[in-house]
């Protein structure tokens, strides 16, 4: 039996179950000329009357009570089961992959995929952490996370989290021992614990910028470290100053086991985007997640270089 012998059917069925015309066709959503033409062509195709009509009443004959008996909970079967596949195509599913570097993953992406996923057991996320700048298309990633000064141009970015402030930490232990410095310049004297970014294998020089100047210090100590987290714990324990971003060291800064010096040379600059390629066609299960993910507080237009 082809498409169009099913639909005939289930045109019939409406019909004979509502026993008129009118109500049978606004309930499939046709016209009643045509619903009238489809039931002519199939009572001609069986060479059978399956409907009795009155200028008052539409009844199925006894033939037509069979059929109905027959075919009707099939055709309810198959287009529950047409629904219910309609259903799995809208609802959001796939393998989505994702680079962001340390700070992203853990203070933006986490906490908003902890609330995401429990609600689409049908989409995985994969969470790469890098730090480098990599080709996200090349890489065969989905998406990226930077914050909003290094994305490049031809991609679409959406801001998915506030302002970001860098600032100078140091333990009391630390800062008993050695005077905290008032310029940037000063950290040249200080122990400091530095970063090595993936990209070149280079060491991240540290940004400053207050009243229109900025100013990049390459600073020196005992630790060079590719860990965020590493570099919380070394602040901690004392081995120097470390540069990071303030919401993940907030807790020790309130606690006392962090205090932070030239905090007027550390203005906010703008936050996490989620960046992809211009000419993607988003997934729904994508689509959804950039909405998920999407911040909608204010922000600031500053940028840094």
């Amino acid at each position: 039996m082809n498409q169009g012998h099913l639909d005939d059917l289930a045109a019939f069925a409406a019909v004979a179950r509502e026993q008129n015309f009118t109500r049978a066709a606004a309930k499939l959503g046709v016209s009643q000329s045509a619903l009238s033409q489809t039931i002519r062509t199939l009572e001609s195709r069986l060479g059978l009357r399956l409907l009795t009509r009155t200028t008052r009443s539409v009844a199925p004959t006894e033939v037509g009570e069979r059929l109905l008996r027959s075919v009707g909970p099939r055709i309810d079967e198959i287009q529950a089961e047409l629904a219910g596949l309609s259903d799995l195509r809208d609802r959001p599913a796939g393998a989505i992959r994702i680079s962001a570097d340390e700070h992203a993953a853990s203070m933006v992406l986490w906490p908003a995929l902890e609330r995401f996923l429990p609600n689409y057991p049908e989409i995985k996320a994969e969470i790469v952490v890098d730090n480098g700048l990599i080709d996200i298309v090349a890489e065969r990633f989905d998406a990226g996370v930077r914050t909003g000064n290094i994305i490049a141009k031809d991609m679409i970015a959406v801001p998915i989290g506030p302002d970001i402030r860098m600032v100078v930490v140091g333990s009391p232990s630390y800062l008993a021992t050695t005077p905290a410095p008032k310029i940037p310049q000063d950290l040249t004297s200080h122990r400091c614990i530095n970063l090595r970014l993936p990209t070149h294998g280079g060491i991240y020089a540290w940004e400053f910028e207050k009243g229109g100047r900025e100013l990049r210090v390459r600073v020196d100590g005992q630790l060079v470290l590719n860990s965020i987290s590493l570099m919380v714990n070394a602040a901690l324990a004392g081995f120097g100053l470390a540069y990071l971003a303030e919401d993940q060291v907030q807790p020790y800064l309130q606690s006392g086991r962090l205090v932070q010096v030239l905090g007027d040379w550390c203005p906010p600059y703008s936050g996490h985007h989620l960046y992809y390629p211009s000419r993607r066609q988003p997934s729904a299960a994508f689509a959804l997640l950039v909405e998920t993910l999407r911040y909608r507080g204010p922000r600031s237009t500053h940028l840094r270089n």
